[in-house]
């Protein structure tokens, strides 16, 4: 059985980010996607109950996805669900410099490698803060984020 860990702060979560859950699961037997507070992002918008809840709606249709959140390093957390590999999307050429260091560092600190996913190029352009952005303002993301997201999304900022 191969376990993977796909990490991020899904701050929401966002069709590009189930595009890579859904393609994720039909490589490997079980995904476990994992929310964190990223105090490198500053304020979340979504507190880690509200993230929980939209993560598993989001991925009820994926009977070897499981969620869970985390306040701590993404390797140890890795290695106490015996994650095989961490998974990490990558939408464009700019993502990779990123992602590659972080991914050696997770490999020399804790012996856990990732493997990258590419974004189709239907979903590349989605990023999360661009979603809030647009949602704030009053602009429609229904089309670039899951229907339990678009609400909440909706109930804080009405569309115009």
């Amino acid at each position: 059985m191969v376990r993977v860990l796909y990490p991020g702060s899904f701050d929401p979560v966002h069709n590009g980010h189930v595009e890579l859950v859904e393609m994720a699961a039909e490589l490997f037997d079980e995904v476990i996607v994992a929310a964190m507070r990223n105090p490198q992002k500053g304020e979340t918008l979504f507190d880690m109950d509200e993230r929980e809840a939209m993560l598993q709606e989001s991925f009820a249709h994926l009977p070897n996805v499981r969620t869970t959140m985390f306040g701590e390093l993404v390797v140890t957390l890795a290695r106490r669900e015996n994650a095989d590999f961490i998974v990490k999307g990558l939408r464009a050429v700019s993502d990779f410099e990123n992602e590659l260091q972080m991914a050696q560092t997770n490999r020399e600190v804790a012996g856990v490698p990732t493997v990258f996913l590419p974004s189709t190029s239907d979903s590349s352009f989605i990023a999360s803060k661009y979603i809030r952005e647009i949602a704030r303002f009053g602009g429609d993301v229904t089309s670039m984020v899951p229907p339990a997201v678009a609400k909440r999304l909706q109930d804080r900022w009405p569309v115009s």
